[in-house]
């Protein structure tokens, strides 16, 4: 992997992956943009104790433009993007349209391919492992920002979830704290700790559901399931099966494997509906431990959390979504119309 850093006209970092050593990025920006103002701003819910990001900068974003004025797409003559270089293989930037900036974090783009009309599932090995190296450069590097605590790399597919571009492409959100959902995990990590003896609540979990009939899909070093509690109608978890903190974690053989393994499962996502189904809208989110330490949960340090990702759509049915009406929405209360055992016999139903 060959790592080029440049800057964008309004002074944005813009850093490009390349597969081959000696490939030459110098294209320059040409478009007459002038330095973006954010006004992104962090306040604390005390209530529920957790933290909302106020960014109404964001009302202005780019919105659903035709392919030809697609701003992920390579700068082709006269048709300038973010990118300035006529061609890419993975792209990672700072967002124009940040959520989170400054002293509140950091949010990037990540470009994965540039053909617009190709999709995560559609990549090659070799593509997939680049952007996974991408992932982890830019975990190590964001790491190290000072007003960082976590880095959440994330995938949404289809306008169903929300997205406005439809280039592949995902983000990584940098947060200032530990976020909610994580909180919650290392504080039953840490209650699991103490009752058991000092066992591993992921190592627990992991165990279990490898002995169970939610099981989608299994490699050498990664094993892919139906969690016994799963929130959403299908949703899987993909986790290395040595424990690793983050992706930085990761061994050189798990990361040979991923890219088999999460193709195939991207793959069978996109055909639990059916022939003639759209695409599959889906969210793909990493889950890696905050950096730094963990006073404030007992007992708990950075290599008892286990990096995994959840995989998970929105459509229940075929035509139908799941929506988060009144239980999950006011609540926080989820209801699966799919049992779990019945999602995972499909998603291996469906193998190639």
């Amino acid at each position: 992997m060959k790592k080029t850093s440049t800057r964008l006209a309004d002074g944005r970092e813009l850093i490009y992956y390349d597969l081959r050593d000696d490939t030459v990025r110098d294209a320059v920006d040409r478009r007459p943009l002038e330095r973006t103002h954010t006004t992104s701003e962090i306040r604390r819910d005390p209530l529920l104790g957790d933290q909302v990001a106020i960014a109404s900068h964001r009302q202005g974003r780019t919105y659903h433009p035709p392919a030809d004025q697609c701003p992920l797409c390579p700068t082709k003559g006269d048709r300038l993007s973010e990118i300035p270089d006529s061609s890419y293989d993975v792209v990672v930037f700072e967002n124009r349209f940040p959520s989170l900036a400054g002293d509140s974090g950091r949010c990037e783009v990540v470009c994965f391919t540039s053909d617009h009309d190709a999709s995560f599932a559609s990549l090659t090995e070799e593509q997939a492992r680049l952007v996974l190296d991408a992932w982890t450069d830019r975990t190590s590097e964001l790491s190290h920002l000072p007003s960082v605590q976590q880095v959440f790399c994330f995938e949404n597919r289809g306008e169903e979830i929300g997205v406005t571009l439809g280039h592949p492409h995902g983000q990584i959100y940098a947060y200032p704290f530990t976020t909610p959902r994580t909180a919650l995990m290392l504080r039953s990590l840490a209650t699991h700790k103490e009752a058991a003896g000092g066992e591993n609540l992921f190592d627990a979990v992991l165990e279990r559901e490898l002995a169970d009939e939610r099981v989608v899909l299994e490699g050498e070093h990664w094993v892919a399931f139906v969690p016994y509690a799963a929130h959403w109608p299908y949703e899987v978890h993909l986790y290395p099966k040595r424990r690793v903190p983050d992706l930085l974690g990761l061994d050189e053989a798990a990361r040979s494997e991923f890219p088999q393994v999460y193709l195939e499962l991207l793959r069978r996502f996109d055909r639990i509906f059916g022939e003639g189904e759209p695409p599959t809208p889906y969210i793909a989110a990493w889950h890696q431990a905050p950096f730094g330490t963990l006073e404030e949960f007992e007992g708990v340090t950075r290599d008892d959390f286990a990096l995994h990702l959840e995989l998970f759509t929105i459509r229940r049915t075929s035509g139908k979504l799941k929506f988060l009406a009144g239980s999950e929405s006011g609540m926080n209360v989820f209801i699966n119309d799919v049992p779990p055992e019945r999602a995972a016999e499909r998603l291996r139903e469906v193998a190639s």
